[in-house]
């Protein structure tokens, strides 16, 4: 039976580079008993370039995106993208100024007459399906898997504006893998900044900044990096082959999202959860999971 029904903002990038990403959410939402209802007829956030052009218009792409989830009987929305986050955040926090709000209308000429909150899906199933209840739904426990969670620059800051978690130092990510059994390492660098979209306008700086978060996951003796954002796992993970060119280092890095490993651990087959879209293979590590749970339980 489903406790909880939200409306869902997939993101442009859900639906082409990380289309892994969306189906691991909606998988793993529909294990803890989320049901999510496309916005529809949604459109795309602005992203990162939109605000730099026009305020106005970079949040009236946004506030179009409610004024249709209110058409649709939604006003609790859900994302797992953390740049889509931002920008629907944004756009509500710039509305609450009746002025700005008068000319984001005029743009979009629907007017939004309801109240709408919008939280990632990290927050969701952190706080409103709770640990305790995540962790009696794991099957396929990641025992011995060594981790470092990878939150990002966006996904907690500004806190004002995300109001989750700790904004320097956050820690959900940590205590969900946690709940499924993993083995969470230390990790100073869990909200540096991979390079972003820098890969494109300058090719040296990804290398340099993502080298940095691959060099300091495999000092810690991690066995992968676990991300919540599209951006930060093609940085991370395709561009890997780049980086190690760039740097002279191998790593091997493997980066699943949070919501693959949470519904390998759920009982969800891998075939629904996209392992094979990622370029640093993770499913030899999910094995050897599965024998060290095994050799446990036969203890």
């Amino acid at each position: 039976m489903s406790t909880l029904s939200l409306g869902y903002y997939p993101g442009c990038s859900g639906l082409g580079t990380s289309m892994e990403y969306d189906a691991s959410s909606r998988v793993c939402c529909a294990a803890l008993g989320i049901t999510l209802h496309d916005i529809p007829d949604w459109t795309c956030c602005g992203s990162t370039p939109a605000h730099t052009v026009d305020r106005v218009l970079s949040t009236a792409i946004s506030a179009r995106n409610f004024a249709q989830a209110e058409r649709a009987g939604l006003s609790e929305i859900t994302t797992p993208c953390p740049s889509c986050l931002k920008n629907l955040k944004n756009a509500l926090h710039a509305m609450e100024d009746d002025f700005f709000r008068a000319r984001v209308e005029a743009l979009t000429e629907r007017p939004i007459t309801q109240a709408h909150t919008v939280r990632s899906l990290l927050q969701v199933i952190v706080e409103a399906i709770g640990l305790d209840a995540v962790r009696a739904k794991v099957v396929r426990p990641l025992t011995g898997l060594k981790v470092v969670p990878y939150y990002g620059c966006l996904m907690n800051r500004p806190g004002s504006t995300m109001q989750f978690d700790n904004p320097e130092n956050p820690v959900a990510m940590d205590n969900l893998l946690k709940a499924l059994g993993a083995t969470v390492l230390p990790y100073p660098f869990k909200v540096e900044c991979c390079g972003a979209s820098f890969g494109v306008a300058d090719r040296t700086i990804v290398p340099r900044l993502s080298g940095k978060l691959l060099e300091a996951a495999k000092d810690a003796g991690a066995d992968c990096i676990v991300v919540a954002c599209p951006l930060c796992q093609m940085n991370l993970d395709l561009r890997q082959e780049q980086i190690e060119k760039a740097t002279g280092v191998k790593y091997s890095l493997p980066v699943p999202y949070f919501t693959q490993l949470a519904g390998y651990a759920l009982g969800e087959h891998v075939s629904k959860l996209g392992f094979d879209k990622l370029a640093v293979d993770v499913q030899p590590l999910l094995e050897q999971c599965a024998a060290k749970a095994e050799g446990e339980e036969a203890q």
